[in-house]
This record gives structure tokens, sequence and C-alpha cells, in this order.
């Protein structure tokens, strides 16, 4: 059996599938932190309140979780499949788990120090296939879904 490859789309014949992902990973940033702290909020009364008194830890552990879990499972948060994004290895693969884990860990890092995060938005906004710190480390890339194949 041979394997085909695909690999990821060229920028300079292929646009489309980079074409407005960066204000795309901003709004699906935005909707995924929405939904994370929902669910967080729904499970502070599980603890009988005491959640309140670690909330910054709770939205750091359930967001980290949430994260991790949808981008396994499909390559894409909800808040990215809402706005039709999905991240890709360089080599056109979909993430597995812990491809999902070390992206996760890269951003969870780059917002832990923000001028790791000041890099990233830079490179997302400076190089052709829009990648941020996290996605020229690990070799992976944010491409519109619906442009997809």
């Amino acid at each position: 059996m041979t394997e085909i490859s695909w690999h990821i789309p060229d920028p300079a014949t292929q646009p489309e599938f980079y074409s407005d992902v960066v204000a795309k990973r901003l709004l699906a940033w935005i909707i995924d932190t929405v939904l994370i702290v929902l669910i967080c909020l729904l499970i502070v009364p599980f603890t009988a309140f005491t959640g309140l008194f670690f909330f910054p830890f709770l939205l750091l552990t359930v967001g980290f979780a949430y994260r991790v879990i949808t981008i396994a499972r499909g390559s894409a948060t909800w808040g990215m499949r809402v706005v039709a994004l999905e991240f890709r290895k360089m080599n056109g693969h979909r993430f597995d788990l812990a491809m999902a884990f070390l992206h996760t860990l890269g951003l969870t890092v780059s917002f832990g120090l923000p001028v790791l995060q000041v890099i990233s938005i830079v490179l997302m906004l400076t190089t052709e296939r829009r990648q941020g710190l996290s996605d020229h480390l690990l070799g992976t890339v944010a491409l519109n879904r619906r442009a997809s194949v």
C-alpha cells in the first residue's frame, strides 16, 4: 500500500487557505474563552462554591483540558470550527493527542510570558502562512477549513 502524501498549501498559489486566518484565530479564541468561562461557572456550584477561591486556576485547568481534547478530536477547538479553521501538521495530517497537548502547552506558555505572545502575534501578522510562535516551533499551521479538500 502506498500512502498519499498531502502537504500544506502554498500561500503564493493558494492564498485562500490563509485568508483572514489571523482575525479568525482571534475570534475563535474569544469564542473558546467564553465557553471555558461558562464551563467553569457550571463547575463552581459542584465545588460547594469553593471554586471561587481558585477560579483562575480552574480557568487554566479547564481551558487546557478543553483545548487539548477538542483539538485532538477534530484538529480544531469549537471556536475554530465556528470560524472554519483547523490545525494541520506540515505534512498535512490532522493533530493527534500529543500534538494537541504540545500546541496547547505552547499557547499556555506564551500567555504566561507576554513577550512570547507578542512575538507570536507579530509572526502571525508577518509570515506568509500566518503561523504563530508555537506553530513555527512545532511545524504546524492553521488553515481555512472550507478551502481545504
